[in-house]
């Protein structure tokens, strides 16, 4: 067994215990140094899990390049808005789909590993296919069963620098503490999005509690609409601009 020894430079000791004033000073700077070093840890660590995350916007034109993103999108949204939400609207081999997924839109698709967490739908408001056009200006019109035609303070637009957004969800799988990565995430790549369409604007509609989770993304919008509820779910219109979004 190694014998203690006593430093020789006796005077050395108070570099290694160092008092302690009265009023607590090194304390807490010692407790300051260990909760910037555990933010430090924490926001690597959120660092390394924010790199896996993807943000895609899909197009008929390049959706063979990311090989089946756009099936699990689709089944995603069947998962989101039939088997969660109960909402009564078409699907087909697990997916689900409508009348305003044509090679008009984008898909934009939130993606970790293969696994899709979040996605918007977003099309161009001057959109025709058959005798449907975009989801607000339909219901407006009153060929959309189950949504009030009063859902707009205004007439629809249509005009090549307002787009609109719908099918807005995050998936369950994305655990409370990265909701809030995860829908900005969502919420930049729309914008990018709709910037590089050439649009100016985003109409959409957006769960009736709009204000305070745009609020948490920094984000400014305007209602358009009133509050209504279809299949059980509160929603409203909102228009916000993407110009200033990315200022």
């Amino acid at each position: 067994m190694k014998n203690f020894r006593v430093p020789s430079d006796t005077t050395s000791a108070a570099t290694v215990f160092p008092e302690l004033p009265s009023d607590g000073k090194a304390l807490r700077d010692a407790v300051s140094s260990r909760e910037k070093k555990r933010s430090l840890i924490r926001a690597n660590r959120q660092v390394e899990r924010a790199e896996h995350v993807r943000a895609t916007s899909l197009s008929f034109q390049n959706m063979h390049q990311y090989g089946e993103l756009l099936v699990n999108y689709l089944k995603a949204r069947k998962r989101v808005f039939i088997d969660q939400l109960d909402w009564q609207i078409y699907e087909a081999d697990g997916m689900e789909f409508d009348q305003y997924d044509t090679p008009q839109c984008r898909w934009i698709i939130v993606h970790e590993f293969g696994e899709i967490l979040a996605g918007i739908r977003l099309s161009p408001t001057t959109a025709r296919c058959g005798t449907y056009s975009y989801m607000l200006r339909d219901a407006q019109r009153g060929i959309l069963e189950n949504m009030p035609r009063d859902v707009l303070f205004m007439d629809a637009p249509v005009d090549p620098r307002v787009w609109e957004a719908a099918r807005v969800f995050i998936t369950e799988h994305v655990p409370a503490q990265r909701r809030m990565e995860i829908q900005q995430v969502l919420v930049n790549q729309l914008i990018t999005t709709a910037r590089e369409l050439g649009a100016s604007h985003v109409i959409g509609i957006v769960p009736a509690i709009w204000s305070r989770w745009l609020r948490r993304l920094d984000l400014r919008a305007v209602p358009i609409g009133p509050r209504f509820r279809t299949d059980g779910t509160y929603s409203q219109a909102i228009l916000f601009n993407v110009v200033q979004a990315m200022n």
